[in-house]
């Protein structure tokens, strides 16, 4: 049951955009004993059919400009071999610990950082704005 509740709190925040993987890491590593590189396949394969619904959704509300999304992924894919490459270089306990840091690291940042400033309604890139 307890599974059930992680899953859904998972995609809930994963299709907000709020990176609802560190739910599902959290839970695989900690209160399951997963190891971290195992954990971290798991929430990629977890991440395919919730990101595929997020797409669709986003998509029809307008809310994602495919010309930036075309510009990011060669470097996403470029990222993805060398992250990889890199994650099995490193040992499970450095990995587990380089991902505590960027968590805290992240979550600093976030809890300290200022507010953005409004957008304006001459925002021509963002079609909620108008």
């Amino acid at each position: 049951m307890m599974g059930i509740i992680v899953g859904a709190l998972s995609g809930i925040i994963a299709s907000m955009g709020l990176g609802g993987g560190f739910v599902l890491l959290i839970w695989l590593t900690l209160f399951q004993d997963v190891p971290q590189r195992t954990a971290q396949g798991i929430n990629l394969l977890f991440f395919l059919p919730i990101a595929l619904i997020s797409i669709i959704l986003h998509s029809r509300a307008k809310l994602i400009d495919k010309r930036l999304v075309m510009s990011l992924i060669p470097g996403g894919i470029i990222g993805a071999v060398l992250g990889t490459i890199g994650s099995q270089a490193l040992g499970n306990e450095l990995l587990r610990k380089l991902y505590a840091v960027f968590l805290l690291a992240f979550g600093l940042r976030e809890l300290f950082r200022k507010a953005p400033s409004k957008k304006t309604n001459t925002d021509t890139k963002n079609p909620r704005s108008q």
